[in-house]
């Protein structure tokens, strides 16, 4: 074979290379799609506390980008229009335009109202994590993507998550636009018996895998945007998120998770499961409740066709079973204490 002195890599603007030396000693070079400018100046503008009419572009004052869903309100509340940092998240709501116009995003008890009446998503800005994600369970070269916070072995055999349908729509989408929206709260059921994610409802339990798969999917389905149940690469890529940014160390997410969950050791815990968004100290980067309370399906596998649930619940001690613990159980079978969230993918 023919050895070059110099090898040349070229491409276009949003491409960036990553080299790697894989399990087997080859020289493994992958593209890797960061969101092109190009992609953001085709959309118009929204701004915080407005209703994006089209799929938009959000800039927050820092100079980070989101695009918002037809249909979706930025929030006007000044640490939930802020894409990255402790204590901030890009929070979008499902109000009506008629009446956007009319909120004043200061006033705390409208807020409150707000909360526990419309729909809510929270941005996940994948482009500014880094490159330390799997989606083939062997390289861990991607910012989306499930991360190995346990020793968890990913593989045919073992954990694993076929890029395929969905997750690899979703995968194209957050190449495209940088990130993807995850429930702020775990869904709940309405009173006329529709999913929602909303404060103030006890969370929607006593469901198997395949119902919740389904559920999650009814959501939001249109011309821009799908939901579906959490696949593990997105439920990691949040997790992540929370690191980066600092709201939570490593050990609070590895190792014990009792201070910002519902746990039976948590501290005036009432032992049982309670409705969502209930404490304040619940939620990292205004996503509440990943800890504790009920744990949660996801579309990860574990071996044949059982499946994976995430973190701990209001019966589990917050050391033993962290917000990365993994249980699975065959998809026919519901508990009282196992819940789901949905994520949006931006067509």
């Amino acid at each position: 074979m023919k050895r070059y002195e110099e090898i040349v890599l070229k491409a276009e603007k949003g491409i960036t290379f990553e080299v790697l030396e894989g399990t087997r000693g080859e020289l493994i070079i992958r593209a890797l799609n960061i969101v092109s400018d190009n992609v953001y100046s085709e959309l118009p503008t929204v701004s915080a506390g407005k209703y994006a009419k089209v799929l938009s572009l959000y800039t927050d004052n820092d100079g980070n980008k989101a695009v918002v869903p037809q249909g979706w309100t930025v929030s006007g509340v000044p640490k939930e229009n802020i894409i990255w940092g402790k204590d901030n998240g890009l929070v979008i709501y499902h109000i009506p335009e008629a009446e956007v116009i009319e909120i004043d995003w200061l006033d705390s008890e409208e807020l409150e109202k707000l909360k526990r009446t419309y729909d809510q998503m929270v941005w996940i800005p994948v482009s500014l994590l880094e490159a330390n994600g799997t989606l083939d369970g062997e390289h861990f070269s991607e910012k989306f993507g499930r991360r190995n916070y346990m020793n968890n072995e990913f593989s045919g055999d073992e954990f694993h998550e076929a890029l395929n349908g969905e997750l690899l729509e979703q995968l194209e989408s957050v190449k495209k636009y940088g990130g993807f929206y995850i429930s702020r709260y775990n869904i709940s059921k309405s009173s006329a018996g529709k999913p929602q994610s909303v404060k103030g409802v006890m969370p929607w339990v006593n469901i198997n895998f395949d119902d919740a798969e389904k559920i999650a999917s009814t959501i939001e389905d249109n011309e821009a945007v799908k939901s579906h149940l959490t696949f593990g690469a997105e439920y990691d890529s949040v997790l992540e998120w929370f690191i980066k940014t600092k709201v939570k160390t490593l050990a609070e997410i590895t190792e014990d998770s009792t201070e910002w969950g519902n746990y039976w050791n948590t501290e005036s815990s009432s032992r049982k499961a309670v409705e969502t968004g209930n404490r304040e100290e619940w939620c990292a980067n205004n996503i509440y409740d990943f800890a504790g309370n009920v744990n949660e399906w996801t579309q990860e596998q574990y071996k044949s066709s059982c499946r994976v649930i995430r973190g701990g619940n209001y019966n589990n001690l917050g050391y033993n079973y962290p917000v990365t613990y993994k249980n699975y159980e065959g998809p026919i079978y519901h508990y009282n204490f196992t819940g789901f969230r949905a994520t949006l993918y931006i067509k």
